[in-house]
């Protein structure tokens, strides 16, 4: 199966019938010849390939940022890419002058990328400050120049345009007058439903023979990991597939699509309405671009011993559904995984929803992560606990541990042996001794099995002690 691709790449419509698989960094350089768009890691964590992607979504045209290394170009059909040469004007824009003013570049390298992203903040929010513009920039790495002129480049269009979006009704209008942006961004939207009207089905059939099959979700590790060998194979496209995304309530239980991205769930109103600090959890996950393409069925299906929203939904008991073309089946995330990157998954089912109870009353819910870096890194070792109580006792608990075991760790017998019991340090620390038992790490580069296990430990005490801190005598625990 190969795909006739169309979208529009900076301001010209373009087709193309490249490998789905192809990552757009490379169709950019390669094929495209746009070269402003840098390869530095090739995985997603220096920025320098950061390019804009926007879609019509119920009519309405959204940008997101994204790192091209790790984005498979079948996922742009009938979208609009935007890289630094869609940026460009004949002169510099206020970004990049300030960039040059604010000494923000030094061997260039880097500086693209900066100004993407800052770019695509103030074309993607309604409301500008100077933190979340600085932020917006939290995926892209300099390594020679140093932060501070980048944050007063920010700081500066931040408070220039805050003050000029309060009397303007149109954002892309506001920023093509301030060149910000330039003019054919006012005709994107009206040539993207062009092309979606035009061009309704663009999957051809060239019987090409592929030994191997892949469907992507996100690729922001699948993209890292078989590059090579996606490329060789017969790919598809969760967005094929047409596996939702979004976020429900329905019957008591809350229900996320499998498409549903790591952004989608930071900026859920219903998560946030249920788990205060979802924000704060998914700050560790990684920076804005690989949020914006990593997707729940993706970490969940990549299997990660150390995956972070795995280690979320294991905690809060949740149920999958798999489906194929003939049916569909439920079954529990805890059981899901029967040894290293094993899954209770046929090769035709497709993982389409998550789902798990809504939260009493009397619940609570923490996440803990330990990772070489605070932020941006893959972690060493992380455990999130849910847990229902009645009067200081326990009702329900679930507690799930990542980095100590070849599979994302359901811990079910430190659970049972808390259930019904009374939250108290001596209670907690005998179950950090059942606990011990269950978990089997091993030595690599994010530390020794010994490190793991006291790891793993103190995040079981951190949950506890965050949440009952009038029960817990941390003098007791330590």
């Amino acid at each position: 199966m190969k795909r006739r691709l169309n979208f529009i790449l900076n301001k010209n419509e373009v087709e193309t019938s490249q490998h789905p698989g192809m990552s757009l960094l490379d169709y950019l350089r390669q094929e495209a010849n746009l070269t402003g768009t840098k390869e530095g890691c090739k995985e997603g964590d220096c920025g320098t390939c950061t390019v804009l992607i926007g879609e019509l979504i119920k009519d309405k045209l959204q940008y997101k940022s994204v790192n091209s290394c790790l984005l498979p170009i079948g996922d742009v059909n009938q979208k609009h890419i935007v890289t630094i040469e869609g940026l460009n004007r004949e002169e510099l824009t206020p970004i990049q002058t300030e960039m040059v003013d604010e000494g923000g570049t030094q061997c260039g390298f880097c500086t693209p990328g900066f100004v993407v992203s800052l770019s695509g903040y103030y074309l993607i929010n309604d409301d500008y400050n100077t933190e979340d513009a600085i932020d917006s920039m939290n995926g892209n790495i300099c390594r020679c120049t140093g932060y501070a002129g980048i944050k007063r480049t920010a700081n500066k269009i931040t408070q220039r345009l805050k003050i000029l979006a309060k009397n303007n009704h149109s954002k892309i209008e506001l920023l093509v007058g301030e060149k910000i942006l330039p003019e054919y961004f006012l005709d994107v939207k009206e040539k993207l439903n062009s092309l979606i009207l035009q061009k309704k089905s663009n999957i051809t059939d060239d019987n090409l023979d592929f030994s191997n099959h892949f469907t992507i979700s996100g690729g922001t590790d699948l993209m890292v990991q078989k590059w090579e060998d996606i490329l060789k194979s017969d790919v598809s496209l969760i967005s094929d597939k047409n596996v939702i995304s979004g976020i429900k309530e329905e019957n008591s239980k809350i229900i996320i699509g499998g498409a549903t991205t790591a952004s989608e769930i930071e900026d859920s109103p219903i998560m946030a309405k249920y788990f205060p600090e979802i924000k704060e959890y998914l700050s560790l996950f990684g920076s804005l671009p690989i949020k914006n393409t990593a997707t729940v069925a993706g970490n969940i299906v990549n299997a990660s011993p150390i995956a972070d929203m795995t280690s979320i939904f294991l905690a809060l008991n949740s149920t999958l559904t798999l489906r194929n073309s003939n049916s569909s089946r439920e079954i529990l995330l805890k059981d899901f995984y029967k040894g290293y990157k094993t899954l209770d998954k046929k090769e035709n089912e497709l993982l389409t929803l998550i789902s798990f109870n809504i939260p009493k009353e009397n619940s609570f819910f923490n996440y803990e992560k330990v990772s070489k870096r605070k932020y941006l890194d893959i972690a060493s070792v992380n455990s999130s606990l849910f847990i229902d109580v009645d009067e200081d006792f326990i009702n329900e608990v679930n507690i799930s541990a990542g980095g100590v075991a070849p599979i994302p760790l359901y811990l079910k017998e430190t659970g049972k042996f808390l259930s019904s019991k009374k939250i108290s340090s001596a209670i907690i620390e005998e179950a950090s001794e059942i606990l011990q038992d269950e978990i089997s790490p091993i030595s690599d580069a994010r530390g020794t099995a010994e490190y793991k296990r006291l790891l793993l430990r103190q995040l079981f005490y951190a949950h506890f002690i965050k949440l009952f801190p009038k029960l817990i005598v941390i003098e007791e625990l330590v």
